[in-house]
């Protein structure tokens, strides 16, 4: 079986998602994990003999809690949002000044010489005679302060509006990321729950067998059973051993899957808590100490079996997937104005001041007062588009093409959407009205094993009605186990169909009302 670990993550409880972000930021840094704790980790990393407890026992909360810090979606979801303020900051500077200072300093080593006609200076030189001129100084400067300010550009402005809708997006997938990361952890965490219990249930089958070999043996020993009793259980012992191996690496591979999914490491052991045969789904509160966390999660978002469904309009708005969606489309909304703004005329303004200073002999900064001089420009710029080629027009189409693409998306994931509501629904209403009967399944099955065993121990049964009932406990026993697990695995995809998912979303409407 997995070894058992514990992640000292109690004194987190419930978090809404306008603050998951700072929440995240602030898990990661104590919940993160690596495989090698020599190597250089990042800022928001510890070792792993500093996020294991000494328990190793991982509640469905802390669970949770690790999925959210370590898993590689949220992460990348994270940088996504980073990235959308920067771009904020960067559409912004499309329409603030923009300001630069320049300052030269240039020394003549020798005066640069020029060639003009002697006839400048002697009217009588023969024609085409050049004479050498030197012109320049010793040391010259240049410096400058040179202003440029956009007054009117309709994609920039179009694009500050562009940048926040963008990250309004990225937002929105950060919130239906973490939805799907939870869902997953969820359902993980009830798979290897139902691992373990089909292994428990394998092994108590096992060990009664092998119990029952050892009575019969002593039974034939004393003459009161023949070889053939002890046979049928030599049987099907022997059947029910390969089904055990069968369980037990069942149980390794959903641990596995769990860790993927929490983000850390495959070789960090721990441990799941719960009991799914001691879980009541009708029950507000948990029978048994071990399922407090599971009911807790369970009841976070609240269901009603016999009241009216949630209305669809109103849980397909909750949706992540479909939040993202619409943002998508007021983006290229936002992307289409950008594009018909660019028929429209640009006008800037262009301020510039300089210095300029020369000077013959050793350098003084700047020169002296007499040979310094100053001047300042300011001009405007009206640029009209006029034509381009097609580019433009093509632009436009695109992006309204992609607009109705959006649309089309939008309106096929609605449809997807319902459909996964009612399916959840279904399956939850399933393992609702199945639990009773499963109980009392539970309760006949236990029962007939328990008489089967007292009459065959007084010589009034037989071992094919000890080995009957035996399947019988058995079957009834992983029947009530699947029926939790279904209805668990259910309520964390309707949770997440309907867009209200625990430690996720604040806000909780009520459910069926």
């Amino acid at each position: 079986m997995h070894k058992n670990s514990k992640l000292d993550m109690d004194k987190y409880s419930r978090i809404s998602f306008t603050a998951l972000g700072k929440a995240i930021i602030l898990i990661a840094v104590i919940f993160s994990y690596t495989a090698t704790p020599a190597v250089s980790q990042q800022a928001d990393t510890v070792s792993v003999s500093d996020a294991i407890g000494n328990e190793k026992i991982l509640t469905l909360t802390e669970a949770i809690h690790v999925a959210m810090a370590n898993n590689s979606q949220v992460k990348r979801s994270l940088l996504s949002l980073r990235n959308a303020d920067e771009q904020v900051r960067l559409a912004w500077s499309e329409v603030l000044p923009d300001i630069s200072a320049l300052a030269t300093y240039t020394r003549n080593l020798e005066i640069p010489v020029n060639f003009v006609p002697a006839q400048f200076f002697d009217p009588e030189a023969p024609s085409g005679e050049l004479v050498p001129l030197q012109f320049g100084t010793d040391n010259n400067w240049q410096g400058g302060l040179s202003v440029s300010q956009t007054l009117f550009r309709g994609e920039a402005i179009v694009g500050i509006g562009s940048s926040k809708v963008y990250k309004a997006v990225q937002s929105e997938n950060l919130r239906a990321t973490a939805q799907q990361i939870v869902t997953q952890t969820r359902i993980a965490y009830y798979n290897v729950l139902a691992a373990e219990e089909q292994y428990r249930l394998q092994k108590e089958t096992v060990d009664r067998l092998q119990q029952n070999l050892e009575e019969n043996k002593a039974r034939q020993e004393a003459g009161l059973i023949d070889q053939y009793d002890v046979l049928q259980v030599q049987v099907q012992l022997g059947n029910q051993q390969p089904q055990l191996t069968q369980a037990k690496y069942t149980v390794e591979q959903a641990y596995r899957e769990l860790s993927v999914v929490l983000g850390i490491p495959l070789e960090i052991d721990f441990n799941v808590q719960g009991n799914l045969n001691a879980f009541n789904v009708k029950s507000q509160q948990a029978s048994e100490k071990v399922n407090e966390v599971l009911k807790k999660v369970d009841s976070m978002t609240p269901y009603q079996y016999t009241g009216p469904a949630m209305p669809m309009e109103q849980a397909t708005d909750m949706r992540g997937d479909i939040r993202v969606l619409e943002k998508q489309n007021a983006l290229k909304n936002r992307e289409i104005k950008a594009i018909k703004s660019r028929f429209l005329p640009t006008l800037s303004a262009n301020y510039n001041l300089n210095w300029t200073a020369s000077q013959a002999g050793n350098p003084v900064f700047f020169g002296r007062e007499d040979s310094r001089a100053r001047s300042q420009t300011l001009g405007f710029t009206l640029s009209l588009p006029i034509f381009e080629g097609f580019e433009r027009s093509a632009n436009l189409s695109i992006a309204q093409i992609e607009k109705k693409d959006l649309e089309e998306q939008r309106r096929a994931a609605v449809r997807s959407a319902k459909n996964e509501i009612q399916s959840a629904r279904e399956s939850l209403d399933q393992a609702i009205e199945t639990a009773p009967a499963r109980e009392k399944a539970l309760e006949l099955a236990q029962e007939g094993y328990d008489r089967a065993r007292t009459r065959l121990e007084n010589g009034l049964g037989s071992q094919l009605d000890v080995t009957n009932a035996e399947l019988q406990l058995r079957q009834a026993e992983a029947n009530y186990a699947q029926m939790v697990s279904n209805y668990l695995s259910a309520k964390a995809q309707y949770d997440r169909a309907v867009g209200i998912v625990p430690f996720v979303d604040e806000s909780r409407p009520t459910l069926n009302d």
